[in-house]
């Protein structure tokens, strides 16, 4: 029997506010344990929670650039549970009148768009977090870290739309941009600010009526969430086929072994005994407020790649890179109008700048970054010929370790493209007498060792020789000395 998978993603976003959503402690990440809290994330008696502006306006904006309809009135209520990092005994959030509804996240693999539906997008408060330390189970100890009490959230629940481990990373991904673009997530999965749980399901393909579904809780990766519903799939796949049955539970995600494991049977709604919170007045959103926030969100991901396209002509792929972040295709812009060559920016920018901010670990933000308009100038010298495009990156590395200007490097170091004729054929020449097989096999046909020359002879100009007039004269060399022959 063929099974496919029905998955869907809970997202949880913590909002950059500087305090948290009840109260005024500071939401910073990294402080001494409990050191950022009061008697309100203490959950101490009396205690009574006030809501956070910022935290609100946050919510609906992205709510907005999720595509979803923000509600007038949204309810927050108690989700009654014990564990240990929860001191209320209750988490404040919302549950049958959240703060959106119906948006939604397209997203492509393989070629395939693929349009992913969003239930509901709706606030609530982080827990703490429990510190386990100790090897024997004698020597075990945990302690409760309250700094992340009552940091702020919204919990992002898309519609079990997701059909492939493929799509569901990619749409983590795609909120994760969104979310980062418009500034109201950091974007940090390391540090827990943004996480995801995944609902996985099985069922004979062309069957309507969903599986068993298994909860793998806080995946903090896109790599992990990909690998980890894969395994589920076959887990449960596997588990079905040999005639046994599927059962509703809590999963972690285990990197080092590679597998899910069963952490808890999975609650029900009912379980939470949910209901309205006494001491928080309904949240009412009036569409003044909304609308003025909608205004104030800047140019979208998707919007951008597509004015990307439109007007620098700029293939979609190249789009689809400049637009990952807010930071990059605003620096990318400023480069293209210092200097109007839209392809030849987008290749220095999506080539040898993110090299060189991968291989040293920085972002665009880093001091030792070259200005747009320095970066431009660096484009020019490519366009016009003065250097090649594999002597750009080395010159762009010296701009991050001295902060000169393009010029002036390629002045003193001698970086200048050769394209002298009679220079660029006394190499040729030198490299065929020391690659007499290669030129022989050419010359007897196989035409694939023109490469391997080429190669050589942009080797012997360190780099320096015009490609085209390389490529040419070489044809020349080989094809003239055939011909006398």
């Amino acid at each position: 029997m063929d099974f496919e998978a029905v998955i869907g993603l809970e997202i949880h976003a913590h909002l950059l506010t500087r305090t948290k959503i009840f109260c005024g402690c500071s939401t910073a990440f990294g402080a001494p344990p409990n050191s950022q809290v009061c008697p309100v994330c203490l959950g101490l008696p009396g205690a009574l929670p006030v809501l956070n502006r910022q935290a609100v306006d946050f919510a609906i904006t992205a709510s907005l650039a999720l595509g979803c309809e923000v509600q007038h009135t949204s309810v927050f209520a108690r989700k009654n549970y014990f564990y240990p990092d929860l001191p209320k005994g209750y988490q404040i959030s919302q549950f049958e009148q959240p703060l959106a509804l119906r948006g939604a996240v397209h997203v492509t693999v393989d070629g395939q768009t693929t349009r992913i539906g969003i239930t509901r997008v709706h606030m609530e408060e982080d827990a703490g977090k429990s510190v386990h330390a100790g090897g024997s189970d004698a020597g075990k100890s945990s302690g409760i870290d309250l700094n992340r009490s009552g940091v702020p959230l919204i919990e992002i629940v898309s519609e079990p739309d997701i059909r492939s481990a493929a799509e569901a990373a990619e749409y983590f991904s795609r909120v994760h941009a969104i979310l980062t673009w418009i500034g109201v997530n950091d974007g940090n999965m390391e540090e827990g600010s943004l996480r995801c749980d995944a609902n996985v399901s099985i069922r004979p393909v062309g069957q309507q009526a969903f599986g068993t579904r298994s909860e793998v809780k806080n995946v903090n990766s896109f790599r992990y969430l990909e690998k980890a519903i894969e395994y589920e799939i076959e887990r449960q796949t596997a588990l079905v086929s040999s005639g046994g049955r599927v059962v509703q539970e809590t999963r972690l995600w285990d990197a080092a072994a590679g597998r899910t494991f069963s952490m808890r049977s999975k609650e029900e709604a009912h379980d939470y005994r949910y209901f309205p919170e006494p001491d928080l007045p309904p949240l009412v959103c009036d569409e003044a407020r909304i609308e003025a926030l909608r205004s104030s969100m800047p140019e979208l991901p998707d919007a951008r790649r597509q004015r990307f396209i439109r007007e620098y002509g700029l293939p979609e792929y190249d789009a689809g890179v400049l637009t990952q972040s807010a930071e990059l295709a605003e620096y990318y812009e400023r480069v293209n109008q210092a200097f109007a060559s839209p392809k030849a920016n987008s290749n220095l920018v999506m080539g040898p700048l993110q090299q060189v901010l991968n291989e040293r670990g920085i972002g665009l933000a880093d001091a030792s970054v070259p200005a747009a308009d320095a970066l431009a100038a660096l484009t020019a010298l490519v366009d016009k010929g003065t250097i090649s495009h594999s002597i750009a990156k080395d010159v762009l590395v010296k701009m991050f370790d001295t902060g000169r200007g393009a010029q002036a490097i390629v002045e003193a170091e001698g970086l200048a493209q050769i394209g002298d004729e009679g220079a660029v054929v006394a190499i040729i020449r030198a490299v065929m007498a020391d690659n007499a097989d290669a030129v022989a096999q050419y010359r007897a046909g196989k035409t694939t060792t023109f490469g391997f020359l080429v190669g050589q002879v942009m080797k012997g100009s360190k780099g320096k020789a015009n490609p085209k007039l390389a490529n040419a004269l070489l044809k020349r060399e080989l094809d003239g000395e055939t011909s006398q022959g």
